[in-house]
């Protein structure tokens, strides 16, 4: 028995060091502001993203749909200068170098963001860590505040008791015996 509260004091000196670290990192974190992601992008993350961003937009859709239909249009039709015919190589080339390059802009931009969803994940566990905690320390402030109050109520109820039993004691002297008819 002696040996579990040993256990259970040191569980909760550890929790209490670990909330102390957590408050001293969040302290931190306020003096200093919200860090700014996008101040600190090397040249090369700015232009992966704006090429994701392009990339995956409507507006890039609609566009390159329209030029394509353009293209396919005028080589069909075109009757006197043909300068891509029906296959379509030189489209296909095109639209060949345009993935080749955009994939790994893309995919830089992904992994890019993929380390700030993790460094964020890693944060929000903190967070939940820290909340556990401070939860975990509102029930204990309770129970202690529950405890107090049961103690009180117990002592008052004692004392009431006692008072009680020592006028139903005193009743019968005060007021003598009762007159008989």
């Amino acid at each position: 028995m002696a040996n579990a509260d040993k256990q259970g004091d040191h569980l909760k000196e550890n929790e209490a060091e670990l909330l102390r670290q957590l408050r001293e990192v969040r302290r931190e974190q306020r003096l200093r502001g919200s860090p700014d992601r996008a101040g600190k992008l090397t040249s090369g993350q700015r232009v992966a993203d704006m090429v994701a961003a392009t990339m995956g937009s409507w507006r890039f859709i609609i566009i390159q749909t329209t030029i394509l239909v353009f293209w396919v249009a005028l080589n069909v039709t075109a009757y006197v200068q043909r300068w891509d015919p029906y296959p379509f190589i030189l489209l296909n080339l095109a639209l060949s170098f345009q993935a080749a390059y955009a994939a790994p802009f893309i995919m830089m931009s992904q992994n890019r963001q993929q380390d700030i969803d993790r460094a964020d994940a890693a944060a929000d566990y903190q967070i939940n860590i820290k909340a556990e905690l401070e939860i975990e320390l509102l029930h204990e402030k309770l129970d202690a505040l529950r405890e107090k109050e049961v103690l009180a109520l117990t002592e008052a109820v004692r004392f009431l008791s006692s008072q009680l039993a020592k006028s139903d004691d005193a009743a019968p002297m005060v007021g003598g015996p009762a007159p008989e008819q």
